[in-house]
């Protein structure tokens, strides 16, 4: 089947339902008019009726006429209603349809009873006597205190508001006429346009995403046809888009593979080293007094290197993965620094660094997670302290422009300083500027990396800015106040280096 075909079907479907609803809202329409017309006819009918009836009821009252059994008859028929006379106990004294003497008791007929109290008084209900509906209307008669009452057959009413009905049903169904005409251009013009939009559809559908609709006006149709044209525009990109991330994807296929082996190579190197010693303690060297305290020291270090390394790995897993729990609340930024580096003094005099403190004003507050911001800073001095030689100093200090903008951490030291070149991976899993000193100094090559990723998680920043020979300044950022960062949140969408 050709899609011309199968669009000229489509267009017909679409036809045939529209019209058909069309239809059916006539219908309903027609239904709804009847039902209204229906009611006001009856109700103005039986009003209409119902004061006509009343003022005959007061004219014969008031004529003085005497209305016997004998004239009652007549007088009836020339008012075109039913006529009773009722004295002041609801004896029937004449009626022109029935015979007084086996008529019952009216007293208790309530617009009997209205009349009797001096008032006009109605109602509608199946006659006894006559065995049909009424409509009653009664007023007072007479110096005796009896009443007159005038009745009507309701199916006079119903046979008044049928012509009505029907009347009025010709006339609308001939207004119809020219609504199921206009219906069915206005049908025939959406579906063709319908139609078109649906193969477009299909176009999508089928990765065709370069088509385009023509149907640019400003109706529903037109709107409809544009958002599709810019859906199709964006679908289109969005392949775009997935075929560049593919090729990302690729390239941390290789970066993963490449921390599968720097993984392994850090492990292996301990591991060899304390499987070695080992051994060599097993074949004899145990007994060797020169010897065997040394072996162990070394299986000691490369051990604590594990260690060291197992549980850098699973704090960096547990940032990325979103596992790990953040407690986020406001604290003084002074606070976060003195507590740091007290904790990190013994340290630095053990190797004779002056730690120094600069203090910012002491209203500044971040919004982060303590115990994080713990772990930045002392990595961050710890690498300081690892390489600053002896008699250096290191700065730890923060910086606060103005309200509403993120504080700057900074750790700054006179050590060896860092290449230029080096430093846009420094921030990378196990990436090492000097790799044989770093590894005699016992560093695991992750702490720079949970650096960064601790305070990505917090909605931060990093880096590092370095001169060889003079020393290097590591800095962080982090919000003064809540900017909705969850408690736990997957944040390795957010960190494409290793």
């Amino acid at each position: 089947m050709t899609i011309g075909r199968y669009n000229g079907g489509l267009n017909a479907r679409i036809f045939v339902k529209l019209i058909l609803s069309v239809l059916g809202v006539l219908v309903v329409a027609l239904t709804a008019v009847d039902f209204l017309v229906s009611r006001v006819t009856d109700r103005n009918y039986r009003d209409g009726l119902r004061e006509e009836l009343l003022e005959k009821c007061y004219m014969l009252a008031s004529s003085g006429a005497a209305l016997t059994q004998d004239r009652v008859p007549e007088v009836a028929k020339q008012g075109a209603a039913r006529l009773t006379i009722v004295d002041a106990k609801g004896t029937v004294l004449a009626d022109s349809e029935a015979n007084p003497a086996r008529m019952e008791n009216h007293l208790q007929r309530p617009e009997i009873a209205r009349a009797l109290m001096g008032e006009a008084g109605f109602a509608t209900r199946h006659s006894p006597t006559i065995g049909v509906d009424f409509l009653y209307v009664a007023v007072p008669y007479g110096q005796s205190g009896g009443a007159l009452r005038l009745a009507v057959p309701v199916s006079k009413i119903a046979q008044r508001v049928d012509d009505v009905r029907g009347k009025v049903l010709w006339a609308t169904l001939l207004g119809f006429i020219p609504s199921i005409l206009l219906a069915a251009l206005f049908s025939r013009h959406v579906s063709h346009r319908l139609a078109s939009i649906i193969e477009y559809a299909g176009k999508l559908s089928q990765g065709d995403f370069a088509a385009r609709l023509r149907d640019t006006r400003h109706d529903e149709l037109g709107v409809l046809s544009n958002k599709l044209n810019e859906t199709g525009s964006k679908l289109e990109q969005m392949v775009q888009e997935l075929e560049r991330e593919h090729s990302e994807l690729e390239k941390l296929e290789r970066i993963r593979k490449d921390f599968v082996i720097n993984v392994s190579h850090e492990l292996r190197t301990p591991l060899a080293s304390i499987q070695g010693y080992t051994e060599t303690l097993l074949d004899g060297a145990i007994d060797d007094p020169a010897h065997n305290v040394k072996f162990l020291g070394i299986i000691r270090q490369n051990a604590e290197r594990l260690a060291r390394l197992t549980a850098d790995l699973l704090a960096l897993s547990r940032i990325e993965l979103g596992r790990q729990k953040f407690q986020f609340g406001s604290y003084n930024a002074n606070q976060l620094i003195e507590e740091n580096t007290d904790s990190m003094r013994p340290i630095s005099d053990k190797k004779k660094i002056d730690l120094l403190v600069e203090y910012t004003d002491p209203e500044i507050e971040v919004y982060c997670d303590s115990e994080a911001v713990h772990q930045i800073l002392s990595n961050l001095i710890d690498n300081a302290v690892k390489y600053t030689p002896e008699g250096g100093w290191i700065k730890v200090g923060a910086k606060a422009t103005r309200v509403g903008e993120p504080v700057r951490f900074y750790v700054e030291d006179s050590g060896t300083g860092i290449p230029p070149a080096e430093l846009p991976r420094l921030f990378e899993r196990f990436y090492r500027v000097d790799k044989a000193r770093s590894r005699e100094l016992g560093g695991t090559g992750l702490g720079l990396a949970i650096v960064k990723h601790l305070t990505k998680a917090q909605g931060g920043e990093v880096g590092v800015e370095s001169v060889v020979n003079k020393g290097s300044t590591f800095w962080f950022t982090l919000p003064d106040h809540d900017i909705g960062k969850p408690e736990s949140e997957p944040v390795q969408s957010q960190f494409i280096t290793p």
